[in-house]
């Protein structure tokens, strides 16, 4: 019907929400009830869905308790810790909303901005909208920096349109995200995967809050699996990288020779110049090619680990409600001779 509300699954990767989830579930729980967007649409969320990704704090605990507390609250239980993207996609594929908002479990996200998500998807039509930072991230400033400088990298080296908008708090029509969840390869980078299928994609403003006393789960080298993961997502591109580098150092060889030829030939400059210059010609041809082969040997890494069947994330049942949980002993009989 015309002005039944826009039903909204909420999706929380959860790896240290210990002391953040009641505060988050707290600021979700008035949307729960039917409420209006700044822009008069009508919508509701009716379940949120909270990703267990084995994390080491407590977090377990507080999904159970909260799951008691509130009938729209749906846990997820991973079988191991996947990474956020993995949590994010089996949340997407346990929803049933008409649109599925994804979000950090910090605290960073304010849920009252998800209105404003949804009027923008209305208002131009889009199947995908990211939240736009009006303020510097909650982060350090080393952080932020490689953070803008990899994906400036990613849209001028490998045409890489749309990373800049990439975020973690997104609305996506429902059976978008669920189709991304249900074909995504384990390798797959989330928003590179979304991109793939969403129809029209828009930004829309919001204000990221600070995290608090929260420490980041996100450390140097989970940062860098991120930025690789999300260069071979792009495709062929990192591969049509590699073949301008070759070209470029062939460039370079050739150049060099001429002038060695033209020095020889012409300008009486024959003698040997000693092995530096040679050294550094074959470090740098050795380091090229290595990278190419580097660069190459990822692309088959991700082929073969498609090709295995190796799944993205696997959802199993509470782990305290299966044979996990039954850990009281019983005392044996005696027994007699």
């Amino acid at each position: 019907m015309a002005d039944s509300p826009h039903r909204i699954s909420i999706v929380v990767p959860v790896y240290q929400g210990e002391l953040t989830l009641d505060g988050l579930i707290a600021e979700i729980a008035p949307l729960t009830t039917p409420s209006v967007t700044p822009d008069g649409h009508p919508m509701v969320v009716e379940e949120v869905l909270l990703v267990f990704d084995h994390g080491p704090d407590g977090s377990a605990a507080v999904i159970r308790r909260l799951a008691t507390e509130h009938e729209w609250i749906r846990p997820v239980w991973l079988s191991r810790n996947f990474g956020q993207h993995p949590a994010t996609l089996a949340g997407m594929a346990s929803s049933g909303g008409e649109w599925v908002v994804t979000l950090d479990e910090d605290g960073q996200h304010d849920p009252a901005d998800i209105g404003g998500l949804l009027d923008t998807a209305l208002r131009t039509g889009s199947t995908l909208v990211y939240a736009e930072p009006t303020n510097p991230a909650p982060h350090g400033a080393v952080r932020n920096a490689a953070s803008r400088g990899a994906k400036w990298a990613l849209a001028t080296l490998l045409a890489a349109d749309g990373t800049q908008r990439y975020q973690s708090f997104r609305l996506v029509l429902g059976e978008v995200g669920r189709s991304v969840a249900a074909y995504a390869g384990s390798q797959a980078y989330l928003d590179v995967a979304l991109g793939w299928i969403a129809g029209e994609v828009a930004t829309s403003p919001v204000h990221l809050r600070d995290e608090g006393d929260r420490r980041s789960g996100y450390r140097l080298r989970t940062l860098l699996s991120h930025f690789w993961r999300m260069v071979l997502s792009s495709g062929t591109k990192g591969l049509r990288l590699v073949s301008f580098l070759g070209c470029a150092f062939g460039i370079g060889g050739l150049v060099l020779m001429v002038y060695v030829i033209i020095g020889a030939v012409f300008l009486d400059d024959g003698d040997v110049r000693g092995w530096a210059s040679t050294m550094v010609v074959l470090l740098f041809g050795f380091g090229a090619t290595l990278f190419s082969l580097g660069v190459i040997a990822e692309y088959v890494g991700v082929s073969v680990k498609t090709s295995m069947g190796k799944p993205p994330y696997l959802i199993v049942s509470d782990p305290a409600a299966g044979p996990l949980g039954r850990t009281r002993r019983v005392e044996r009989p005696p027994t007699t001779r």
